[in-house]
């Protein structure tokens, strides 16, 4: 009941990567590099046991950004030659490789840290893997000349890694789609079938997590214009309440969802966002407890885990920490209130 997870990146150490920015540089190279991603992601392992959460993931310590990080590994992806384009319906442009032939992956993509955190915990593992949709707008396609087919092809791909994690003693698969809180009626229509393709076959648990973004300023920036209620999930949760795909991770706190909208997630899991990415202030557990009552409303206690809105990444590590561990509390008091 009320078990804590992360949706996915944290921030990582200043000796890694510059700190407090997405897509931020590596610091080293070559086996330098390798190493430090390495202990990098034991040290978001145990500063996340030791903040209590029970479902942990490698952090994305070893990932630039988490699409270009799977991306990285495929053929087909010029990266040498990146061009600028807007992302999620143009809110920000960002520096994007191109897509210039048919896509096949290289080899495992995240074997690496995977398996070196399912190797040094005993708790249950998430990996997250970025969403075909969401691939799909945030590279330039010189290939296809078909957003769906790229979609798919992607798709094929994402279940390969999928799988093949799985092996690595993944316990939870996440696939990571921002878009659809963009593109909603593309959706309905091939974004949650690529999404079943990418998850197809998978005996552990998928998850989607579909949010409001990083909190970046042009994020923070689209929200304030989203008027006085965000109902992008009132048009997409049902389709996803019929498909296979077993948990959805959600932005709730300090957003202008309506919770009751989570009631259509019927038979989901329902991972409910109870840490603000956005705001550097740390919650309080009691504030953490009162989202998770608020949730109760609308979805079974069981059926209710308490996460982050969204990835850390940009986020000061220290902050970050502490509002996991803030997580962590509030999860432990509502389980006393609620049992």
């Amino acid at each position: 009941m009320f078990e804590t997870t992360i949706a996915g990146s944290l921030p990582k150490p200043a000796w890694l990567a510059e700190p407090d920015k997405l897509w931020a540089p590596w610091r080293l190279e070559g086996a330098a590099l390798d190493a430090a991603k390495r202990d990098a992601t034991l040290l978001a392992l145990k500063e996340q046991e030791d903040a209590g959460i029970d479902i942990v993931g490698d952090g994305e310590q070893a990932r630039q950004h988490f699409v270009h990080g799977f991306l990285e590994r495929v053929e087909g992806i010029d990266f040498a030659n990146k061009v600028e384009m807007g992302i999620r319906a143009d809110r920000y442009k960002a520096m994007v490789p191109q897509v210039v032939g048919p896509v096949r992956l290289k080899g495992r993509v995240h074997a690496f840290e995977a398996q070196v955190a399912r190797a040094h915990t005993r708790k249950k593992l998430k990996f997250t893997l970025p969403g075909p949709m969401t691939i799909s707008d945030t590279i330039a396609d010189r290939h296809y000349g078909d957003k769906v087919k790229m979609a798919m092809a992607f798709a094929e791909l994402l279940n390969q890694e999928a799988k093949a994690l799985e092996q690595d003693g993944v316990d939870v698969v996440q696939f990571d789609e921002p878009a659809f809180n963009v593109f909603m009626d593309e959706v309905t229509d091939w974004g949650i079938p690529a999404l079943e393709r990418a998850a197809a076959g998978l005996k552990c648990t998928t998850a989607v997590h579909i949010c409001y973004g990083y909190g970046i300023k042009a994020n923070i920036d689209w929200k304030a214009t989203l008027g006085s209620e965000w109902r992008q999930y009132e048009r997409i949760f049902p389709a996803i309440a019929k498909s296979g795909i077993r948990q959805v991770s959600l932005e709730c706190r300090n957003s202008k969802v309506p919770l009751e909208l989570i009631s259509l997630l019927e038979g989901k899991d329902v991972l409910v966002g109870a840490i603000d990415v956005a705001s550097d202030k740390v919650e309080t557990p009691e504030q953490v407890a009162e989202v998770a009552a608020a949730a109760m409303k609308h979805v079974p206690a069981a059926r209710i885990q308490l996460c982050t809105n969204c990835g850390m990444a940009p986020m000061r590590r220290d902050i970050a920490y502490a509002k996991l561990a803030a997580l962590a509390q509030g999860a432990a008091l509502a389980r006393q209130r609620y049992a």
